[in-house]
């Protein structure tokens, strides 16, 4: 895939998405609702895409009980993981879609601008620009762009029982930022108790 993805709007953003819709049972509580620097983890991850997008929406739960005003939906298939959350959020927005977890605490605004500014270069067939961990291959599939022409992909595989975002999407549809294991802290993710007591660590340390 050489040739550019041209915008038909230059000026076009994504949408910014927040998947929130996870039953947190390795975590034992919600941590959407975890608290995290005088807020909870999902107004920090809104928060940080709003800082770098001008529209920002939360799939998977309504977010006015955390204190935020801003569009919503439900999943249209529960029990699909993410991928359904992004399904949903192509679906209702209609355009590319910068999508996050609400579990990334140390996700910071220059990771976000590196994705957007790669997302501007992808090759036309790109349906998915996401970071690649050079010495693993793993991707960073909730800190990625998707393409509104995903939803065939999406509802096919879905439809088929495939439910992992980096199988549903294979090397070919991406477009990858190359990042080392050593950069890898921003891409902390919180899924176990264990990983609060980490938070906390990282969060005081000089």
């Amino acid at each position: 895939m050489s040739a550019r993805q041209p915008d038909a709007n230059p000026s076009a953003l994504p949408c910014g998405v927040v998947l929130a819709g996870g039953k947190s049972t390795r975590l034992g509580h919600d941590k959407a609702f975890v608290p995290y620097r005088g807020g909870d983890l999902l107004g920090q991850a809104v928060n940080r895409l709003c800082a770098v997008l001008p529209e920002v929406w939360v799939v998977g739960r309504d977010p006015s009980p955390h204190g935020l005003s801003l569009p919503w939906r439900m999943d249209e298939r529960p029990g699909m993981g993410p991928a359904g959350g992004v399904l949903t959020a192509l679906r209702a927005v209609g355009r590319s879609c910068l999508v996050t977890s609400c579990d990334l605490p140390l996700l910071d605004e220059n990771v976000l601008l590196r994705l957007l500014a790669a997302w501007r270069e992808r090759p036309a067939g790109a349906l998915m620009t996401t970071f690649l961990q050079v010495e693993t291959g793993f991707i960073e599939a909730l800190v990625s762009i998707y393409e509104p022409r995903a939803v065939a992909l999406l509802e096919e595989t879905l439809d088929r029982g495939l439910h992992k975002l980096s199988a549903i999407f294979p090397p070919e549809v991406r477009h990858h930022i190359p990042y080392s294991r050593d950069d890898a802290l921003c891409f902390f993710n919180v899924n176990y108790p264990a990983d609060l007591a980490v938070l906390q660590t990282l969060e005081t340390r000089p």
